[in-house]
């Protein structure tokens, strides 16, 4: 884990006046939780197993890519796992002392690039963004496999999209169907970068790409990552 220190930064929704949200410090995780970091877990947590997890915890498509409980079948170890719901994410941070991080947590730290503290209006970092859009199967390439931002945290854009606690935080759907009503299961993604206006796209494409979820929620593009309080 790495330590990101306390700051603020403006979020793209949820304060209508644009003030500054304050984010206290805290430590995350370098990576994304892998296949074998999972594996791991599932080891002495068989209640989460593929074959014995309740239905109430994770959907259908809950590990679908694994062969077995206890085999991630032709998946990399060292690939960000995936198809694991909000209830799994949680019990996986949990049992190693830790906390997924808040929305506000994940959004300050992935707004850095390599060497600057907030890149959200760098045309490089938003570019990059986009063209992660276009870029099939990222969950494939194994956690490092992007830039290392200001933190020193890897992956926050590039690989997968990514649990936060408070997932169901009430934010604006983005939704051309339902623009001016709220949707109350949302998930951070890898393009999380702030907006000042409507042609920002690489920050209102993630938004408007959140559909409307649920904690048994899992999905191939969507992993975790752990955080932990300052003792």
């Amino acid at each position: 884990m790495v330590l990101v220190k306390k700051g603020s930064y403006v979020p793209l929704y949820g304060t209508a006046d644009k003030k500054p949200v304050e984010v206290q410090s805290f430590y995350l995780d370098v990576f994304p939780v892998t296949n074998q970091n999972y594996l791991e877990f599932l080891k002495k947590n068989n209640a989460f197993s593929k074959s014995q997890v309740k239905r109430i915890f994770a959907d259908k498509s809950y590990l679908n890519y694994w062969k077995s409980d206890f085999d991630f079948g032709d998946a990399k170890p060292n690939s960000p796992v995936t198809n694991v719901s909000w209830y799994a994410a949680k019990k996986y941070c949990e049992s190693k002392g830790k906390r997924l991080a808040t929305m506000d947590e994940w959004e300050y730290a992935a707004m850095s690039d390599a060497k600057t503290f907030d890149a959200r209006t760098k045309k490089s970092y938003n570019q990059y963004i986009l063209n992660w859009y276009e870029t099939p199967r990222t969950y494939n390439n194994e956690v490092g496999s992007t830039f290392k931002n200001f933190w020193g945290v890897y992956d926050m854009h590039g690989l997968v999209w990514e649990w936060t606690s408070d997932f169901n935080s009430i934010f604006l759907s983005g939704e051309s169907r339902k623009d001016k009503g709220d949707d109350g299961n949302l998930f951070c993604g890898g393009a999380s970068v702030n907006a000042s206006d409507l042609m920002n796209y690489a920050a209102f494409m993630r938004y408007a790409f959140r559909g409307s979820m649920k904690a048994a929620y899992t999905g191939r593009n969507l992993g975790f990552r752990c955080a932990r309080d300052i003792k």
